[in-house]
């Protein structure tokens, strides 16, 4: 018994001596990490504040309808886009092109896609509910910089402005419900131009749209509705913003009767007071919650901030250090505060990207750029009249960078090291910039517009950083994998068999489907 009774200790012993061993014998590189994520403020533990933000769980039904809304052609006047046409779900719900492909596509979503190219890249709506900022020239906002606070209401353009979507609106709970009545009066994306050549306000005295658009009047889904006129001290418009969400609630919700008790089953109190129809303001919270649902933020470096030292391999924990440190990424790719551990401080920046734009016309673009060569894109300008914002984009946020297919606002490169290489040393590299070798398609390769004054402006922060070859491999290997939820790279399992309104799915390459 006494022998049994000393090997049972000593064993005891062992063990407790071999944890405080393991607690203090902690690896140099695991131990500087700790405390540079520490330093940092950042904890790996953004997605499991998602139920708190929202005051409660996230409604699978609502979710549900979301997604479905998601991917039915119904959203749209044009009947040929939907939210999944440029949400690819082949490339983590984001754009499966280096600039985006809205009306008149081929029904293909994917690297096949064809079709006249908007203005930039599609982002994607993964994470994206913890944004307080949204659209690459930052044109959406929470007034408050928190995207769950309704208390200041919520900033958006003309004719939108601050009323549309008033502080303490239960019917406005975020900015993703906000948001997501923007997608269908998008012409070029998705309602398209049906029904306008040689339309003319007489009231206003403005076409109804500028001729040149005529040319994508194609006779297909429905005419656009007779837009409004919306007038303020500054300018005076036509818009068809509100007379697309009465057509699309007149013509292809409320007259559908399998949405109607999807809409009612979620929104019992709120159709019985509004006759029992469905309005806009549910379709966009619809949409949100189908994005709370697709909330991914357990990547490597958040189960390694949690404790997980062997979530990181030793290349990632190098290139984390590095983004951390030397390479000065955080200095803009924040992690604290309203950034919410997205890796952007959502800031407008002038960086240095080269200017990218398609031809305008038929099967090539369908967005007038600005400057003098229709070639240049003038970003937060075009949203604040202000010179100063020319060329200034929101921080691009870094998770799950490793499915997209395109990087920066326009996509100016296909590879994510080729972006890396160029972000370091924008001066150096952008006067040499070739669209060809940077991936692009043949059709984005012909009209370049100047580097010249976007280098001008580019921000201060935007010095040279010299890394070893070494390095630089360390540093994309982290932002790539360091920074990729898995659960992105399988979005294509929200891929409906069908949707209400019968129209049909486009092809999803790299879906299976």
């Amino acid at each position: 018994m006494r022998i049994g009774k000393v090997i049972h200790y000593g064993m005891l012993a062992l063990l407790l001596l071999g944890s405080k061993c393991t607690a203090s014998n902690e690896q140099p590189l695991d131990a500087q990490l700790r405390r540079v994520l520490q330093r940092a403020g950042f904890t790996g533990r953004i997605e499991s504040t998602l139920e708190s933000r929202l005051g409660r769980s996230v409604n699978p039904a609502l979710a549900e309808l979301g997604r479905l809304l998601f991917f039915d052609k119904a959203g749209a006047v044009h009947k040929d886009n939907m939210c999944a046409g440029c949400h690819a779900p082949s490339n983590g719900m984001g754009d499966s092109q280096t600039m985006a492909i809205g009306i008149q596509n081929n029904d293909i979503v994917g690297p096949n896609r064809t079709g006249p190219r908007n203005q930039r890249r599609t982002p994607s709506i993964v994470n994206t509910v913890f944004y307080p900022k949204l659209m690459w020239n930052g044109r959406f906002a929470s007034a408050s910089g928190n995207p769950f606070d309704t208390s200041r209401g919520f900033v958006f353009p003309p004719p939108e402005g601050t009323t549309e979507f008033p502080a303490n609106d239960p019917r406005i709970p975020n900015l993703a419900s906000a948001q997501g009545q923007m997608p269908p009066t998008e012409l070029t994306e998705v309602a398209g131009f049906t029904g306008t050549t040689g339309k003319f306000d007489t009231a206003s005295g403005l076409w109804w749209v500028d001729p040149s658009f005529w040319a994508f009047d194609d006779g297909k889904g429905d005419p656009l509705p007779p837009p409004v006129l919306y007038s303020d001290p500054t300018t005076t418009f036509l818009t068809f913003n509100d007379p697309i969400r009465r057509f699309l609630l007149a013509n292809r919700l409320n007259d559908n009767p399998t949405y109607i008790r999807l809409f009612r089953a979620v929104f019992p109190t709120e159709m019985a007071a509004n006759g029992g129809k469905i309005d806009f303001s549910m379709f966009g919270r619809a949409i949100a919650e189908f994005e709370f649902s697709m909330v991914f933020a357990n990547a490597p470096i958040d189960q390694f901030a949690r404790g997980d030292v062997n979530a990181l391999d030793t290349s990632e924990k190098r290139g984390a250090l590095l983004f951390f440190g030397k390479a000065k990424c955080v200095a803009c790719h924040a992690v604290t505060g309203a950034s919410n551990e997205m890796f952007s401080d959502f800031r407008n920046r002038v960086i240095g990207v080269p200017q990218v734009s398609p031809l305008f016309g038929p099967g090539l673009g369908n967005v007038h750029f600005d400057g003098a060569g229709n070639n240049e894109d003038f970003g937060l300008e075009q949203v604040s009249g202000n010179s100063d914002d020319r060329y200034k984009f929101r921080t691009a946020p870094l998770r799950n960078l490793a499915v997209a297919a395109g990087f920066f606002h326009n996509g100016a490169f296909a590879r994510l090291d080729d972006a890396i290489a160029f972000h370091l040393d924008p001066k150096a590299y952008a006067p040499s910039y070739d669209p060809t070798r940077a991936g692009l398609d043949p059709d984005l390769t012909f009209s370049l517009g100047p580097i010249e004054p976007v280098l001008d402006r580019i921000d201060p922060l935007m010095r040279p950083v010299h890394l070893t070859p070494t390095e630089f491999k360390d540093l994309v290997h982290f932002i790539r994998d360091g920074l990729l939820d898995v659960r992105a790279t399988k979005t294509c399992s929200t891929i409906p068999a069908s949707v209400p309104s019968g129209l049909a799915l486009p092809q999803f390459q790299g879906c299976n489907n």
